[in-house]
């Protein structure tokens, strides 16, 4: 096997194990923040006045599930370069009353969160996982639990009962998708296990922001382990393999970013999400703790870069009229350069290029995504965070199969193809010229 594979499939083992230690938002951004640490990053807090200096290494939290880094170049800067990718997928949530009584069982009460494929969640062990707020003497303490064993299930309606099952079906959140927790007669309540597994008391629990996971642990498939199937791929691919680029990238005149957003599955308007103050307001505390001004800012963010990653959909092999004619990714055939007339990507000539420019330089491959013109797309986080802060943006991702899915397919190269080419863009800078010709200059 090629050297290049056998790093991708390295890659991909230490992104499936990523992926099974972040169950949900919270734990995906708990392990990015950890992964930063242990190369020397510090952490600052938005309720205090930030102290930081050229060549240091930093990252501040919202809401314990968004996250941003930043590495400042040791001289003057020209710009930022910045990859955002969102630490959240479609899921359910658990409501606030969580336990369903009757005919002998409790089932759990959910949400719908996201976009999700609902089939695939049925017949599986399932568990939940996210965040409890805790009474302390002095207030309140958010803890992360993940209840880490087979714990829940959706079971179908046996066929015999249902006789149409495989003749289409619409579900309905409440009847069909409350999964088994219990018999009725066991007196553990389900906040109480959570409490338990946290190492808390019940009697001090507030609150509780807790989702249901798939238990599944992803794994290598195809005749060759090409592929990877896991839950969350969409988006912790590409969190994942944005962040090893940021954390190996050298130095440049550029500030390094790294950013992940909560909530992107629902429209990212909240506040850990792309579509509030989190990403300027940053911006702006970092040109002011080095000494600049808003005319700094302005003038750097002209000179600033934004990679929107975020997985793009494969051409299905059994649904090939479902893609464009021509623009049909596939999983394992680079990164994909995603397009749309309507501006649910931001892509144009210009971005696009600046993309292709950093793939040929790290030497991975690439290839283009568009909607079918009668098939409605989706959106990501590009078009959202413009409406924010305006530098020049693309939108990209990686292939993959059953989006929205709790198992999803995708590429076992290509994770180490957009960490190479993430690694590139962290080490370049941009200059543009009165015509917004662009350079993109290697430190």
């Amino acid at each position: 096997m090629p050297e290049k594979e056998n790093t991708g499939r390295e890659s991909a083992r230490k992104l499936l194990d990523f992926i099974q230690k972040s169950p949900d938002s919270f734990h995906a951004a708990e392990n990015a923040a950890e992964m930063l640490r242990k190369h020397g990053f510090a952490r600052l807090r938005e309720d205090r006045p930030w102290e930081i200096s050229p060549g240091g290494d930093y990252y501040v939290m919202r809401n314990g599930s968004s996250l941003i880094a930043f590495s400042i170049p040791e001289q003057s800067f020209s710009g930022f370069q910045i990859i955002c990718s969102h630490t959240d997928s479609p899921s359910f949530k658990i409501k606030a009353v969580p336990e369903l009584q009757g005919n002998g069982y409790i089932r759990l009460n959910v949400e719908k969160y996201g976009g999700a494929i609902l089939a695939p969640w049925f017949d599986r062990p399932l568990s939940a996982a996210g965040r409890l707020l805790v009474r302390t003497p002095n207030g309140v303490n958010s803890v992360l639990v993940n209840i880490d064993r087979d714990l829940l299930i959706i079971p179908s309606l046996a066929i015999h009962l249902n006789r149409e099952a495989n003749d289409g079906y619409k579900y309905r959140i409440q009847k069909d998708l409350c999964p088994l927790y219990a018999e009725a007669a066991q007196g553990r309540t389900f906040l109480s296990l959570a409490a338990g597994e946290a190492g808390v008391r019940e009697e001090d629990l507030l609150g509780a922001d807790l989702c249901l996971y798939n238990r599944q642990k992803g794994t290598f498939l195809g005749a060759e382990g090409e592929f990877i199937a896991s839950p969350r791929l969409d988006d912790l691919q590409c969190l994942f393999s944005s962040l090893q680029g940021f954390l190996r990238a050298e130095n440049s005149r550029s500030i390094r970013m790294f950013c992940a957003f909560d909530n992107e599955e629902v429209g990212s308007r909240s506040r850990q999400g792309a579509a509030s103050t989190f990403l300027p307001y940053t911006l702006e505390r970092i040109v002011r703790g080095i000494g600049g001004g808003r005319e700094k800012l302005m003038t750097a963010l002209a000179s600033s870069f934004i990679i929107s990653a975020d997985n793009a959909h494969a051409v299905h092999p059994a649904y090939p009229e479902k893609s464009d004619a021509e623009n049909r990714p596939r999983m394992n055939g680079g990164i994909v350069i995603k397009y749309n007339a309507g501006q649910k990507y931001t892509t144009d000539a210009r971005s696009a290029a600046v993309v292709k420019l950093l793939c040929e330089r790290a030497e991975v491959p690439w290839q283009t995504y568009v909607n079918h013109s009668d098939v409605a797309g989706g959106s990501t986080l590009g078009n959202i965070l413009n409406a924010q802060v305006s530098p020049y943006t693309v939108d990209i991702g990686l292939a993959q199969l059953a989006m929205h899915s709790p198992c999803e397919t995708a590429g076992a190269r290509d994770g180490r193809y957009l960490e190479l080419m993430a690694e590139e863009f962290y080490s370049s800078y941009l200059l543009a010229d009165e015509n917004e010709n662009l350079t993109l200059v290697r430190a």
